[in-house]
């Protein structure tokens, strides 16, 4: 499977010149199968081009995993090129929620006045499906999906094809609570999820430095996804979800501080950049 990243950063769009290496556009990240199937994660302003690619290149059945439901993971659909072809079949998959249901909740963003038109009247044929807390296929594609802590409802997902898995595990703070270098794995959030993967992309929002005044916001630090990677033994991990305040340069400095704290070089830890793409 190929993994291609379109929007890395958090919270909001960042465009301007002390970000356009690692770019602006928020959360979304496609995956490619073998077989032709493209599962989208998260639909942040970066699925804005990718749709574009998508209807220009011609596609078969859609799939976007949403983690949660926050804007700026969702800030993207209303752009995405493919949900206003009435040729789309386009599958929607998201957290459960027992207060309301997944098209209620993202009906309250595609909807006047945050947006012009309500998510019924796209001409797409468009399907809403709860992320089971488990496993599913999309095509050649086994994805499971299982509640990870961040604030409101939200999941982490692994996808694998055959003997290849990545895990995206973005908006998460496995740390609350917790310390990760002592605790049991079955009690570290997201640990199942990502134990083993060929390639995790994780929330590293914040530095060390930052994460006390943010304890509790559902982001990690530098430091604790460096744990996070050695204890669930993960080969490839891309450092995901940039704070909108940070620049390239401050990108840098915390992935080599992962770097440093996990013992790896770049060849297997890298902060994730718009076009960043890798063959599982």
């Amino acid at each position: 499977m190929r993994v291609r990243v379109w929007g890395a950063r958090g919270s909001i769009a960042t465009p301007g010149a002390d970000t356009a290496r690692y770019g602006g556009n928020t959360s979304c990240v496609e995956l490619r199968a073998a077989d032709g199937s493209v599962v989208i994660l998260d639909a942040g302003t970066g699925i804005r081009p990718l749709g574009v690619r998508l209807r220009d290149e011609g596609h078969g059945p859609l799939h976007i995993l949403l983690t949660h439901l926050h804007v700026d993971h969702l800030e993207g659909l209303g752009i995405f090129a493919p949900i206003w072809s009435p040729e789309t079949e386009l599958h929607l998959w998201g957290p459960s929620s027992p207060v309301s249901s997944l098209e209620d909740r993202i009906t309250r963003y595609f909807s006047p006045p945050l947006f012009p038109v309500h998510l019924s009247e796209v001409p797409s044929n468009v399907t809403l499906h709860d992320a089971p807390e488990g496993s599913w296929e999309i095509g050649d594609l086994m994805v499971t999906s299982a509640p990870i802590l961040h604030a409101g409802p939200t999941v982490g997902y692994r996808i694998q094809e055959g003997d290849r898995s990545m895990a995206y595990v973005t908006d998460h703070e496995p740390a609350l609570g917790a310390d990760l270098a002592t605790a049991a794995d079955e009690w570290i959030s997201g640990h199942a999820l990502a134990f083993g993967v060929d390639l995790l992309i994780h929330d590293t929002q914040y530095t060390d430095e930052e994460y006390p005044e943010h304890i509790g916001w559902g982001h990690s630090s530098a430091s604790h996804v460096a744990t996070f990677a050695e204890r669930a033994k993960v080969d490839r991990l891309w450092l995901f979800h940039h704070d909108p305040t940070h620049t390239d340069a401050d990108i840098d400095r915390m992935a080599r501080r992962v770097r440093t704290r996990w013992g790896v070089d770049q060849d297997r830890c890298v902060a994730a950049a718009e076009g960043l793409e890798i063959e599982v």
